[in-house]
């Protein structure tokens, strides 16, 4: 591009080129500007500037005359350039659903409290063309759906800036960036009120104690208590003033409201009385509580971080650089941030080093690490032609993966934006909760005016500390604190566990649940065949016919080929394969003929010898050579190795476990019998899984589905609550509530404890936050609770609501010691 001598020098900044922060150390996102080489902060500031650039308006830069005053007011120029409705722009955070729908991960700042979150939703939810939006009241992340027909992003985001806060792409790096500049921020506010209370505090003691003080001296204090609390108000309790204003112009009453009534009207009266000489000051319970509150919400903020740690340790997995060979097979090697890689490149991850991307390995051996993806804690073998996930830890040895899948359609991007839609979406108890925080304000207003009429009347002298403490003690944010806090805990912890949850019902349902139903093949089973029993004909030994078939099967992919290879390595190999398909295979191994295959096949008879008795489940396959049949092989599917003990845990709980299959009967029976299931049905159809499940609601009962193919989709789908296999199929995970991330069963009963603690946990959040009001309202209105005391009751009715719901982050289930729910219909049968 080409710009005027009039304009080519551009001011000069130290710092990120176009937003002005510190360029971290190692970052290195070049952007040419005007023939020299500029340096940005991070991949986002890089792609704007050079957008701004390509796009001809360079002069942006050329014309401002200094940065913006904050990183704000930077999102808020770039909004209005309407910068971020360009495709180019959106491909790191957009996910495009259809032609028109769109979904994007934002981060909201200035959110202090879960009234904010419901003021973001309900602003965001009513834009036309806005189909749905959930926040993360933890991690203050944000997921909006919208027509990219009817409304643009930009129109979103100044929406939010229209109300107060400020919403910009998603980007893990600057989440931490907020977090810490927030947090500074809070430490610096904290700091200034507990040094102006401290000195407040010292000048009213002698007015409280000193029995001789003369007026001029009494003055004096006063005097220097107002200049003590003016920063306190001004500075530190400055977000109160403006969250209280914000609500009100957006004719909402939210918690910041009675705070700032009740520290504006005590200050006001305070500095009255010092002008004139008459009536009580009240600096010190100001500056006191402003001190507690403050103490309450950093604490809060801590403790929320805290809660929100799954989600960010996820987001966190991908490295933000690797290794690329552009001229695979050759190894030519370069360093390339991750956002630069294409599908089809091939990166070189060596041992030590994260994943970038899904793929597929093409070249070398080694074990990985999924624990923070599965649960799994055992590394898993990966060798050519394995799947590999990005966000994974190479273990052993390099590996060459080929880049099949990058940024939003990743497997970790969609454990990630499951994780998120699970932890916005409230369930019943919650919502419930919600109405009656906004509604609380409004009542609690009502009540402070009567009881201040009251008490005028009684005692005009302390009508105004008996109001301010009314309007300081109650807490409506412990309500809406109550169940987000927890859920938020509690599926964090279950996805460290290998169970994610997708739903925000799922914990609640999971809870009350008194019957959980189970597909057979792939959910139970391994979903494979195996060699169960191997029996020899004629002299010959167990390993002698295994290697034999394992030779004949070496080049096949058939099951049971398969299978018959995993059982033993082959060490001769067999020449003139011919494979006859749906019967078997034939071969020369050290010049004699053999054939594997069916009973009539590989007797080469119509009439077979019959194979050996069994308990039924099994599939037969027969080995021969020229003299007749030497072998026999009978393959089963399997249980998984930790299914008895998971479904005993499971039975301890409490819970009646049935099974539903589409196999044989024999099959369905042995395999109910080895697992002590009793209620099991086989043959069964797609619709007759759902006849089944439906017969178990009518009577009444709560039913847990569990499954992993595309037949069990629609019963999925009509369970109370469903759990599909992440092994399974694409449309089975889609229609479930929760995803079992890794292979162990065991996974389900940690599930089920967790759930019925944590809805203990928010009835007892919701019981403290209730009764804490229905006493501290009374208490105060009676005149037995001062200001700087109702500052301490509201920061710690906050605090102890997300302490308690902590309680979860560290759970650890013991399957010996669970019983089922007290409300659970079959505690009442025993």
């Amino acid at each position: 591009m080409s710009i005027s001598p009039a304009l080519t020098d551009a001011p000069s900044f130290s710092g990120c080129f176009h937003c002005g922060l510190p360029v971290p150390d190692g970052a290195h996102y070049p952007i040419q500007f005007e023939g020299e080489t500029r340096q940005a902060c991070c991949r986002g500031c890089q792609a704007v500037a050079q957008t701004i650039l390509d796009s001809g308006q360079g002069a942006y830069y050329l014309h401002r005359t200094a940065l913006p005053a904050t990183p704000q007011q930077a999102e808020a120029e770039l909004a209005q350039l309407g910068l971020y409705d360009l495709p180019e722009i959106q491909e790191s955070f957009v996910r495009v659903e259809t032609e028109n729908v769109r979904e994007a991960a934002l981060i909201l700042e200035n959110i202090v409290c879960a009234a904010c979150i419901w003021l973001n939703e309900r602003h965001i939810a009513a834009l036309p063309g806005v189909l749905s939006v959930e926040i993360n009241y933890a991690t203050r992340r944000a997921r909006v759906r919208w027509d990219n027909s009817r409304i643009q992003l930009s129109a979103i985001l100044k929406a939010v800036s229209d109300i107060g806060y400020v919403a910009h792409p998603f980007d893990p790096g600057r989440s931490d960036d907020i977090y810490k500049r927030e947090r500074n921020t809070a430490i610096k506010r904290l700091a200034i009120a507990g040094l102006g209370m401290m000195q407040v505090m010292m000048y009213a003691l002698p007015g409280y104690t000193a029995t001789d003080m003369s007026a001029d001296i009494r003055l004096l204090m006063r005097w220097a208590s107002l200049i003590l609390t003016i920063p306190v108000v001004g500075y530190s309790a400055w977000p109160f003033f403006v969250g209280a204003w914000r609500d009100l112009k957006r004719r909402m009453l939210g918690m910041d409201v009675p705070v700032a009534l009740g520290v504006g009207t005590a200050f006001v009266a305070s500095v009255y009385a010092t002008f004139s000489g008459h009536g009580e000051v009240y600096y010190d319970s100001v500056t006191m509580f402003i001190f507690l509150l403050l103490t309450g919400r950093f604490l809060e903020m801590n403790a929320r971080r805290r809660a929100g740690a799954a989600v960010e340790e996820l987001v966190k997995l991908i490295p933000a650089a690797t290794t690329r060979l552009p001229n695979w097979p050759l190894r030519d090697e370069e360093q390339v941030p991750v956002a630069r890689l294409t599908v089809g490149d091939h990166v070189l991850v060596r041992p030590g080093e994260t994943l970038p991307a899904d793929g597929v390995v093409v070249e070398g051996d080694s074990a990985v690490s999924e624990a923070m993806l599965t649960g799994e804690s055992l590394p898993v073998s990966k060798h050519k032609d394995a799947k590999v996930v990005g966000g994974s830890l190479n273990q052993a040895s390099p590996l060459v993966v080929r880049v099949e899948k990058l940024g939003a359609d990743t497997r970790l991007a969609s454990i990630v934006r499951l994780l998120d839609r699970a932890q916005s979406e409230k369930p019943r108890i919650g919502q419930l909760a919600d109405r009656a925080a906004a509604w609380f304000v409004g009542l609690l207003l009502l009540i402070t005016v009567a009881v201040g009429l009251a008490w005028y009347v009684i005692d005009p002298s302390k009508v105004l500390w008996i109001v301010v403490s009314i309007l300081v003690v109650t807490c409506p944010c412990a309500l809406g604190l109550a169940t987000p806090a927890a859920l938020t805990t509690a599926t964090g912890r279950l996805t460290r566990l290998g169970l994610l949850t997708t739903r925000g019902h799922a914990l609640e349902t999971l809870a009350r649940a008194t019957d959980l139903v189970f597909d057979k093949t792939g959910t139970l089973t391994h979903g494979r065949l195996s060699v169960r029993r191997v029996v020899p004909l004629g002299g010959c030994s167990e390993r002698e016919v295994g290697m034999l078939a394992a030779a004949l099967e070496a080049g096949s992919e058939h099951p049971i080929a398969k299978a018959l290879r995993e059982a033993v390595t082959p060490t001769a190999t067999a020449a003139q394969i011919r494979n006859t398909p749906g019967r078997g295979v034939e071969g020369t191994i050290g010049g004699r003929t053999y054939r594997l295959g069916s009973p009539r096949f590989a007797a080469a008879s119509d009439t077979p010898p019959s194979p050996p008795a069994s308990d039924g489940g099994e599939s037969w396959v027969a080995l021969a050579d020229e003299t007749g049949l030497i072998a026999w092989f009978a393959l089963a599917d399997t249980p998984r190795a930790d299914a008895p003990a998971a479904l005993a845990a499971l039975q301890r709980q409490g819970l009646r476990l049935h099974l539903l299959s589409g196999d044989a009967e024999a099959a369905v029976m042995r395999t109910a019998q080895q697992l002590a299931i009793d209620n099991w049905h086989a043959g069964a159809l797609p619709e007759d899984k759902l006849a089944y499940v439906k017969k178990l609601q009518a009577e009444g009962r709560i039913v847990a589905m569990v499954g992993d193919g595309i037949n069990d989709a629609p019963v999925l789908a009509g369970a109370q609550v469903s759990i599909a296999m992440g092994e399974g199929a694409d449309v089975a995970q889609a229609a479930a509530d929760m995803v079992m991330l890794g292979s162990r069963l065991g996974t389900l009963a940690d599930g089920v404890a967790l759930a019925r603690k944590t809805q203990r946990i928010i009835r007892e959040n919701l019981g403290w936050a209730l009764a804490y009001n229905l006493v501290a309202i009374p208490a105060a209105a009676l005149g037995h609770v001062t200001p700087w005391l109702a500052g301490i009751g509201m920061s710690a009715s906050s605090l102890l609501v997300v302490l308690n719901a902590l309680r979860l982050s560290d759970f650890k289930h013991n399957a010996a010691a669970v019983t089922a729910p007290s409300d659970s219909p079959l505690t009442a049968h025993r």
